[in-house]
């Protein structure tokens, strides 16, 4: 039995997609961040970098309970766990893997700071409005350049895919427009267009 925990955020939403593309059952326990049950002690000792999301695989690996946290490696357990949405050919593996890192150590992280800036700091900061929004338009070029060559990020519809489209659907709220992204906007509808995608982004509506 998986137990979930985890918020409607983007990374959230990254692992809400993929339980719906594997079609493992999972029991939902909300962590409601915005009133700080991130913090407490018993869900620290499952994450203890005080984020969402987080897992418990009462069978692991090795069939003991497993508790994963960091949205990335929950990705790559289920795609493991389940023979999905990641290549078993060791090149095409390394191809997907380097793009959900991209997503993990770039898109992530300066998504959010830009959204920060933009939309939450108690002040108005216009360097750092600047440095993230400019960023994020960095960021957004290296996936246009990318997805102009090949239809997904590794190629094939992968784990890639499922971490970065919930950050990037949003990309217009950041000051861009579609429209110079072309790519990126084929791209975000062919992974919409996805029936599992669709029921993901509406994982919560089960609790």
């Amino acid at each position: 039995m998986i137990d979930l925990y985890t918020w409607g955020t983007p990374n959230g939403h990254k692992i809400h997609i993929m339980l719906a593309e594997t079609g493992l059952a999972a029991k939902i326990h909300p962590v409601d961040i915005g009133a700080g049950e991130q913090f407490k002690p018993d869900y620290l000792k499952i994450s203890p970098n005080n984020k969402i999301p987080a897992l418990v695989d009462s069978d692991g690996p090795d069939g003991k309970p497993i508790a994963i946290f960091e949205s990335g490696a929950i990705l790559i357990y289920l795609a493991e766990k389940t023979s999905q949405f990641l290549p078993k050919d060791a090149h095409d593996r390394h191809i997907a893997l380097q793009w959900l890192m991209f997503q993990v150590g770039g898109i992530g992280p300066m998504f959010g700071q830009c959204y920060h800036f933009r939309s939450a700091a108690p002040e108005r900061i216009t360097y750092a409005i600047d440095r993230y929004t400019n960023e994020v338009g960095r960021l957004a070029g290296v996936l246009e350049k990318r997805l102009n060559e090949v239809p997904f990020l590794a190629g094939e519809y992968s784990i890639a895919d499922i971490a970065t489209w919930p950050w990037v659907k949003g990309l217009n709220n950041f000051g861009f427009d579609f429209a110079d992204f072309p790519a990126i906007l084929r791209w975000k509808k062919a992974v919409y267009a996805r029936p599992a995608v669709q029921r993901g982004m509406k994982y919560l509506e089960q609790m």
